[in-house]
């Protein structure tokens, strides 16, 4: 781009006549010693060709003449034709075929592509035979300064330590140009800093920024912003030039000691705090930040160290004051603590700045509470005989006022815990007695609260829980279970166990049961059965004799005497019953009754009631059917001769005429009111007819029907009375409908009916 347009066409002059290159024979001279039109003969083939040398850039209107072929075989005759080929030929590059004269018609970009490698030939116009070998040439694209240089991947971000000493690199740059490196200067970059000074400098040739100015504090400034530039040409004036942007954090160090912002802290807690509750909490600020400032704390002295305890938060920033031990406030009302926060973590080269910890004073009051009564043990137990009398006292509670004024107290029992009210509690001296009797077969343990209230001050209660465990007496008598029978079979013989037996005693006795069996006195002689205690807590039951019958005695008592082996002892008669049964041959029960004797096998009493209920049963639904049925051959009018059957009748195909409606009773349905007292035997009309239906279907002699008939009536109510005519047969008079037109559409339908019916009729009269 600095060159002069002559300067330019003066290269291109002296790039065509630079090298001349030396082929073997050509086309023309093999075609001579073919035809052997001479001697044979070397003849020198030359291209007028070069390494072609162009600028970028061209911006001119013409194209832009690249250099020129020739042939030595081109006599200028104009039969000599040059053809180009290769990369852009055609599109970038053109070639005049007579002259050899190639020219671009496109801008060339050495940045896109450097060079061409093209090939050229010349042809015989008239044999459209080439005359030479096909030969190579390049067009090398000459660069020009048109790219600055590029900062890639700005803009950078870099971190260094503050207090970082002069010369401490920061970032290293590299700008980027696309011109050729290898010629002249355009792609030769040099550095420098247009922001930034004093704190940053940048080497020229290799870009690297370092620091310039030393003692930058982090807690003064932290972020800077520093740019730089590239140009190239060596920086020479017009050169082209690239800037970015570097964004420098110092990052912090420790270099800062923490500090209390108090000399003193004044906090309070209640003497009802408990163990573990948080006092309140302090922190030594630092103007560092990160792990530079993180503390850890400690209690160095006073003499609150064995009450409280401090520890450091999780961000570690504060001191957690905590409570070690519970408080007192009539005990002791005030505690002083000497607490230290130092830094975590230092740095060893800043320690001339030090030290790195600072110490306060921490003053604790502990604020007076008005605190409940509390009892001279935390849990009572005791044990009580379940025979213990009524008013026994059982122990003797206490409790006190813990505040400085020590007021009375008075008693009570927690009527939820004690619901049976069994117990009872003197209310000045905390005498706990029992008010009810105590039975341990029904509660074995007995759970209470007991409230100790102030009396100056009643919503100041302490609890207490009292566990009452009620010790086991012999008062109860072994017996058997409530309902116990037995059975022996009617083949059973003498010495044949019955039934083994066993004792049940509410009672539980810490060396265990051990009951006593034998048959009651009066039973001592008993010549049937009789009984062996087998001394395990059981008896057997064994017969003393065979010949067993049901229908001489069915049933045997057997009173049994039963004792316990406790103090004092508990004696009870239990009876066994023992029934006589009937058993197959492998001794299973088969009847125990005498009555079934008297009976068919398959058939028991149960079943023979539930059969005479059924009979019975179907007797009176008879007899209701027959009474329904002669109610319902009764006409609802007591003129017989008022009974005209008059009906609608629809016929798809021909049917049997008025006979099809002699099974239809419908004089139920002349009258709403007539037929509601048939609606007491039938719950609607519906269900009426369809009864209707079921007679005459069951009825062999009706023939059988093939319409449809439809029945209906006007309810009560109704502003028109009965339309029907089945009361006017005591009228030789025609009726006339022509009245229902005037009662409204709901009652067109019913006259169009009606004068379509007289209109047939009339009809079938004159063809009779």
């Amino acid at each position: 781009s600095t060159r002069s347009p002559n300067a330019r066409t003066h290269a291109h002059t002296v790039t065509l006549h630079k090298h001349f290159c030396t082929h073997g024979r050509t086309d023309r001279a093999r075609t001579r010693e073919e035809t052997g039109a001479g001697p044979l003969r070397r003849v020198k083939r030359g291209w007028v060709w070069n390494q072609f040398f162009v600028l970028e850039e061209y911006t001119g209107l013409e194209p832009l003449y690249i250099g020129k072929l020739h042939s030595d075989m081109d006599l200028g005759d104009g039969s000599i034709k040059y053809i180009l080929s290769g990369d852009g030929a055609g599109t970038t590059f053109t070639i005049d075929d007579s002259t050899g004269d190639i020219h671009a018609i496109k801008r060339l970009d050495r940045e896109v592509k450097a060079q061409y490698m093209l090939r050229a030939q010349a042809w015989n116009r008239l044999t459209n035979r080439p005359l030479e070998p096909e030969s190579e040439f390049i067009v090398k694209i000459q660069d020009i300064n048109d790219n600055e240089p590029k900062f890639l991947d700005g803009p950078y971000q870099a971190t260094i330590p503050e207090m970082s000493s002069i010369g401490t690199e920061v970032i290293r740059l590299t700008a980027t140009d696309a011109d050729d490196p290898t010629y002249g200067n355009s792609a030769r970059v040099v550095y420098s800093i247009l922001q930034g000074q004093p704190y940053f400098s940048v080497e020229p040739k290799s870009g690297i920024v370092r620091v310039s100015l030393g003692g930058m504090d982090r807690e003064v400034r932290e972020n800077y912003s520093v740019v730089i530039q590239a140009k190239d040409m060596g920086g020479q004036l017009g050169g082209l030039a690239g800037t970015t942007v570097v964004n420098i954090t110092l990052s912090d160090v420790n270099d800062n000691p923490p500090m209390f912002d108090q000399k003193l802290y004044q906090m309070s807690v209640p003497e009802s705090a408990p163990v573990g509750s948080v006092v309140g909490r302090i922190r030594a600020k630092d103007r560092d930040i990160g792990i530079n400032a993180e503390m850890t704390y400690s209690i160095i002295d006073g003499d609150g160290r064995d009450t409280f305890d401090i520890s450091t938060d999780p961000t570690h920033l504060f001191g957690i004051i905590t409570i070690k031990k519970p408080l007192n406030f009539e005990s002791k009302a005030s505690y002083t603590l000497k607490i230290e926060g130092a830094n975590t973590h230092l740095d060893h080269r800043f320690l001339d700045k030090g030290p790195f910890s600072h110490v306060t004073i921490v003053h604790v009051s502990v604020e007076d509470v008005d605190e409940p009564p509390e009892f001279d043990s935390a849990v009572y137990y005791m044990e009580v005989p379940e025979n213990a009398e009524v008013g026994m006292v059982i122990k003797t509670i206490s409790a006190r006022d813990p505040d400085a004024a020590n007021n009375s107290i008075r008693y009570s029992i927690d009527r939820t815990s004690d619901l049976g009210k069994y117990f009872y509690i003197d209310i000045t001296s905390g005498s706990l007695m029992t008010v009810l009797p105590l039975d341990r077969e029904e509660i074995t343990w007995h759970n209470i609260t007991i409230l100790a209230m102030e009396m100056n001050n009643p919503n100041m209660i302490g609890s207490l829980s009292v566990a009452v465990k009620i010790l086991d007496v012999n008062d109860n008598a072994p017996m058997l279970p409530e309902y116990f029978e037995t059975s022996v079979c009617e083949t059973a013989k003498a010495g044949q166990r019955v039934q083994t037996v066993a004792a049940v005693d509410p009672d539980d006795p810490l060396g265990g049961h051990h009951f006593y069996y034998s048959l009651a006195p009066e039973a001592a002689n008993n010549p049937n059965f009789t009984l062996r205690d087998n001394q395990d807590n059981t008896a057997w039951i064994l017969t003393r004799r065979g010949g067993w019958s049901q229908q001489d005695q069915a049933v045997y008592y057997l009173p049994i005497f039963i004792s316990d082996g406790e103090q004092p002892v508990q004696t009870s008669t239990s009876t066994l019953t023992i029934r006589v049964c009937s058993c197959d041959g492998e001794g299973k029960v088969m009847s125990c009754n005498a009555e079934a004797y008297h009976l068919p096998a398959s058939l028991s009493r149960g079943a023979l009631i539930a059969i005479l209920a059924c009979i019975f049963v179907l007797l009176v639904m008879i007899l209701l059917m027959l009474s329904l049925r002669s109610q319902r051959k009764k006409p609802f009018l007591h003129d017989v001769e008022d009974n005209v059957h008059e009906n609608i009748v629809r016929y798809d195909d021909e049917g049997g005429g008025e006979e099809d409606t002699e099974a239809f009773d419908i004089a139920a349905m002349w009258n709403p009111r007539e037929a509601h007292l048939v609606g007491k035997q039938h719950s609607n009309v519906h269900g009426y007819v369809l009864s209707k239906l079921l007679e005459a279907d069951l009825d062999s002699c009706a023939p059988p029907y093939d319409s449809l008939q439809t029945y209906a009536y006007e309810g009560e109510g109704s502003v028109a009375d009965s339309l029907s005519s089945l009361q006017s047969s005591c009228s030789n008079t025609d009726h006339e409908y022509d009245y229902l037109n005037n009662w409204g559409p709901r009652f067109k339908k019913l006259a169009e009916m009606y004068g379509v019916l007289e209109t047939k009729n009339e009809h079938k009269s004159e063809e009779l």
